[in-house]
């Protein structure tokens, strides 16, 4: 008959006076490690101890017990417990639960102190996010839960939003489907449908990463930096019911404005209310829009404005914040950080400072009348108004000439004929993508739109450049002249040396805003202030000019009439530039670019969805990400869908300088003297294709110069 097992009996277990206790030597606890015993003595005063002491009797040198009892195991709770009763909040004699290990136990003091510190199950961080939403539900704010529990707030609301995730997710996470960072991107959404969708997309795919997640959950949202954003501000749009999406675990820059259309609604509902204020000024006519096209006040004439003085109270306030920017950096110049409320109080201080000595200009009343205002959004967020443009049909019209006067004349132009020509501004959508399939087929020329818009670019950032280099500015100029001159031939370039400036039939969003634009605007307006209004005062100004003064202003007007833009060529001989006039140019602009060093990737060109990949085939995106990246960063995009490649292209060439075709010029250190002729050689494979496709039907044919 078998023997039975001897049953189990549990160690003993009984209250011991606190002050017959003494930490034992036993204990393996050496490290700091958790929450201070400061932090679990108030716990313990909190809601008493939850876990006894385990003891052992203490012996003396004959092996007799003392009465007391050593801890070798619960080491934290005992020093806890001590503290309390250094505090005089516990008594020295208050019972304290304990578990008795007997004196011939077959196990060390050690063995109990490691095990219980080993074997214990840390709590799976999805059991504590609920936890704390439990607490949440139950009525506990989240002070008071991070008070309770000794953390930050903010982890409080971290780990309450983890809980808010879709509760499909928070199984795949429980089931190790998907990492704790996985799990915080999804935090940027509450839409639980939307969040299901995602994984979906993600789980399986090559590009699962939080911040691919956290890009497609913001996708249709606008970014709290955006300008609308800014110009609207975050309480007047939460007011309105728009919802703010915020990452607790990353920097996002405010968040995301998840309602796209409620913004657009709110930013133009402020610029009319604006321009009902602006419009009691008496102006004739108030253009609104969030934003204009680079050159919109081109063909107008500008009204002369006298600056406003500046009031007693507004000097004394300047005078105010002056003194208390300057006691603040000096109070913070050998700091290493400024505190973010004082780094915002500057910012205030700054933006009140601006607006004080940016003084508005008054008009002759007579002039207002017909003059008119464009209001739009900065790129800063800030309201834009520009006042005092008089449009060419609303000019006071010419006096009637006698018929001896009309004689006198002569055949000098028709006084019908208006001096200062209208904008052309295109407006229209983007050209329609093409489907899916089609995109299969191959690398396809790219849209002709997209072409000039490109080349639009390059213009803008050659005028900039040629105005900053008399030297070329001189010799372009000079080149042409001397061609004319000589040659007796008509002689297609790249200058207009009119100089007529050349006009964009078809602009890409946000033109205004680039580093050349914003160049090419305050040189103008420098120049402009300073030149006199008398046809003869003008002369004896230019006359008077030194040589470096005269050499800048010639290089600025002469990068008016700098033309690198692409267009269809007229096959049939019409007025517009032939094909081949159309090459002879783009090789004329490379010429150009090469002499001014001209780099679209150092002037702050990148590719973006908007301004080329979200316009091409996924053929071409590939293509682009492949010279820029290599093989590697193609296969983790070449299975997406054409919107999310466009995206990924985007993030992959961020910080590249690659470039495309229409925007590279030609190497003409490879060979050649540079010549722009019938035989020139190889032009960019851009400009090969006889036909590059069907003319876009919002773009505009620039007259042949």
């Amino acid at each position: 008959m078998a023997k039975a097992e001897p049953k189990i009996i549990l160690s003993s277990s009984r209250d011991i006076p606190f002050n017959k206790l003494v930490l034992s030597q036993a204990n393996v606890r050496r490290v700091k490690a958790g929450i201070s015993i400061e932090e679990l003595a108030e716990d313990i005063a909190r809601r008493s101890l939850l876990q006894g002491l385990t003891v052992r009797p203490q012996l003396d040198d004959d092996g007799n017990e003392t009465g007391m009892y050593e801890v070798p195991a619960g080491g934290r709770r005992y020093r806890a417990l001590q503290l309390l009763v250094k505090q005089k909040r516990m008594a020295k004699t208050a019972p304290v639960p304990c578990v008795i290990r007997d004196v011939d136990a077959t196990t060390l003091a050690e063995e109990d102190s490691l095990a219980e510190n080993v074997q214990r199950a840390p709590l799976h961080p999805l059991d504590q996010f609920r936890a704390f939403q439990t607490l949440r539900g139950k009525g506990l704010g989240e002070e008071e839960i991070a008070a309770t529990f000794f953390i930050g707030v903010n982890v409080v609301r971290q780990r309450l939003r983890l809980a808010a995730v879709s509760e499909r997710l928070l199984e795949v996470y429980a089931d190790d489907g998907m990492s704790l960072e996985q799990l915080m991107a999804f935090t940027v959404s509450t839409d639980h449908a939307r969040q299901e969708e995602v994984w979906a997309t993600v789980g399986d795919s090559y590009n699962d990463t939080p911040h691919h997640i956290r890009r497609m959950l913001t996708e249709q949202t606008v970014r709290a930096s955006d300008k609308r954003a800014r110009f609207v501000g975050l309480e007047a749009y939460e007011t309105a019911g728009g919802i703010v999406l915020r990452d607790l675990f990353e920097a996002d820059d405010g968040g995301w404005l998840q309602d796209a259309a409620l913004l657009d609604r709110l930013v133009a509902d402020k610029l009319k209310t604006e321009a009902e204020t602006i419009a009691a000024e008496g102006w004739k006519w108030i253009e609104v829009a969030g934003d204009f096209p680079y050159g919109h006040t081109r063909g107008s004439r500008e009204l002369d404005g006298v600056e406003k003085a500046m009031t007693a109270k507004e000097k004394k306030t300047l005078k105010a914040l002056n003194t208390e920017q300057a006691k603040i950096e000096a109070e913070y110049q050998d700091a290493e950080e400024v505190p973010d409320e004082v780094d915002r109080r500057l910012g205030e201080i700054q933006e009140a400072i601006e607006a004080i000595e940016e003084r508005p200009l008054t008009f002759d009343p007579d002039e207002v009348k017909r003059a008119g205002a464009f209001i739009s959004v900065s790129s800063d967020g800030r309201l834009r108004v520009e006042r005092g443009f008089v449009r060419p049909e609303d000019e006071a019209p010419e006096p009637v000439e006698s018929g001896e006067e009309r004689e006198h004349r002569g055949d000098e132009a028709d006084p019908a004929t208006p001096s200062i020509q209208r904008t052309v501004i295109t407006l229209g959508g983007q050209p329609a993508e093409a489907d899916e399939e089609d995109e299969e087929d191959g690398i396809k020329p790219l849209p002709e739109r997209l072409m000039t818009e490109l080349t639009v670019y390059r213009t803008l950032a050659l005028r900039d450049a040629v105005a900053g280099n008399p030297h070329v500015a001189t010799t372009v100029l000079l080149h042409k002249l001397v061609r004319d001159t000589f040659r007796h031939r008509t002689v297609i370039s790249c200058l207009d040396a009119s100089v007529r400036e050349v006009l964009f039939p078809a602009q890409p969003d946000g033109l205004n805003d680039s580093p050349s634009a914003k160049a090419v605007e305050e040189r103008h307006a420098g120049w402009k202030r300073d030149l006199p209004d008398d046809d003869d005062a003008l002369w004896d100004w230019l006359n008077a000019l030194d040589e470096a003064s005269r050499m800048a202003l010639l290089a600025h007007c002469v990068s008016y009439g700098v033309n690198a833009l692409y267009e269809r060529g007229d096959r049939y001989g019409g007025s517009a530039l032939s094909p081949h006039g159309v090459r002879q140019r783009i090789a004329e602009a490379d010429r150009l670019a090469h002499a001014l060093g001209l780099d679209m990737a150092e002037v702050g060109w990148r590719p973006t969805v908007s301004n080329y990949f979200g316009r091409i085939t996924k053929a071409r995106i590939l293509e682009s990400v492949r010279e820029a990246k290599g093989e590697q960063a193609v296969q983790l995009i070449d299975h997406l869908k054409k919107p999310d490649m466009a995206k990924e292209a985007e993030r992959l060439l961020a910080d590249s300088d690659w470039l495309p075709e229409p925007l590279r010029g030609l190497d003409l250190d490879a060979g050649g003297d540079g010549e722009a002729t019938d035989d020139a050689g190889a032009l960019p494979a851009f400009l090969n294709a006889e036909d590059p496709g069907e003319p876009d039907s919002q773009s505009t044919v620039l007259a042949a110069k």
